[in-house]
């Protein structure tokens, strides 16, 4: 591969990096074709993409950003995820896909100017997704207007019983 080709790739990488909102590392050694084929539709579905990168054009790429704390995770057969959208989505796409491929093994991980650790990507991937979250919230924060709702209506349902009450009394 010419010099050309590899500052062409590591400027890719950059791009990539602008992109994304978090990073996973993972070594892939042993995987097929048809297995990182998998690995890419799951990960495709959550707003994310595996690429396989030279480990020195990684360390090229992410020389002098803040990145650079993932550096030392770069060995061997090391593939970078890298997600432009949900975290949470994208961490539980990576573990399942980890879970059910041995071979396919997480490293490390990059996410808020921090590096994250496998264990870390194991918590993310266990919240539930952004969509549920923000439900819950809402609902959170709909639950007292709820239930000061159905105070102020009881009143008058009250006074209503009340009165439809005396009307049969005084009718029979």
């Amino acid at each position: 591969m010419d010099r050309n080709a590899k500052v062409a790739w590591r400027d890719d990488v950059v791009k990539y990096l602008d992109k994304s909102s978090a990073l996973f590392l993972a070594q892939y050694q042993g995987m097929t074709v048809e297995e990182l084929t998998e690995l890419r539709r799951a990960l495709k579905a959550a707003n994310a993409e595996f690429r396989v990168v030279k480990n020195t054009i990684a360390k090229k790429a992410i020389e002098g950003r803040k990145e650079a704390v993932i550096a030392s995770d770069l060995k061997n057969q090391t593939g970078i995820v890298f997600v432009f959208g949900d975290v949470a989505a994208a961490a539980k796409a990576f573990n399942d896909a980890s879970k059910k491929n041995e071979k396919l093994k997480p490293v490390a991980g990059y996410m808020e100017s921090e590096k994250i650790t496998t264990k870390q990507i194991e918590a993310l991937a266990s919240l539930p997704s952004r969509e549920v979250l923000i439900a819950k919230i809402l609902g959170s924060l709909v639950a007292p207007h709820r239930g000061i709702l159905g105070v102020v209506q009881g009143v008058p349902r009250a006074l209503v019983s009340v009165l439809n009450q005396i009307k049969e009394t005084k009718t029979a």
